[in-house]
């Protein structure tokens, strides 16, 4: 019995020495100086379906509207659990926008604006093609509401942009679309 307890005795030594060690040189406060890991999208998971931001990221189609996530800081946001529906303009559909409308609003101090926009695209929960009727309106995130309508078998918002295809993701419903919405 007495084995047993020294053997435990040092153990349990072994492994405080073990845990403390290394730690001379830290202050009691080493942790809370580390900055903070990334929201939302920092999180790495192989195996998970891809979220809203990954599967706009790896469109090459896309690649206007991520810049404009990443400028109007909403690439957490809009990785989070949702369930989101986004309006995904394409590179073609902001072409059509003014010249130098794009890079503006890409500017910080345009920051509001741009998120303003976007939020314009993002409706709270999931809106299946087939859910949405001629007629129907819905509140969009940063205000607004867009205005379903139905022509010769096409889906349209506020008679304008056309659903080209619809991406479900592990958090909601991306529905591309051919023009840019802009909040009245």
């Amino acid at each position: 019995m007495k084995n047993i307890l020294a053997l435990i005795t040092i153990s349990a030594c072994l492994s405080f020495a073990a845990c403390n060690s290394g730690n001379e040189t830290q202050t009691p406060n080493a942790a809370a100086a580390t900055p903070p890991v990334a929201g939302q999208s920092g999180v790495k998971d192989a195996t998970s379906s891809p979220n809203i931001v990954q599967v706009a990221s790896g469109s090459k189609d896309h690649t206007t509207l991520v810049a404009a996530v990443v400028a109007a800081d909403l690439v957490d946001a809009l990785s989070n659990a949702g369930p989101f529906t986004v309006f995904a303009p394409t590179n073609e559909a902001f072409a059509k926008l003014p010249a130098g409308t794009v890079e503006t609003l890409l500017k910080p101090e345009n920051k509001e604006k741009l998120q303003n926009i976007l939020g314009y695209h993002t409706y709270v929960g999931v809106l299946k093609t087939e859910y949405m009727n001629d007629g129907q309106s819905f509140g969009q995130v940063f205000g607004g509401n867009i205005k379903i309508s139905k022509k010769d078998g096409k889906i349209m918002i506020n008679g304008k942009a056309t659903i080209i295809a619809s991406i479900p993701t592990s958090n909601g419903i991306i529905h591309v679309i051919d023009e840019v919405l802009l909040p009245e």
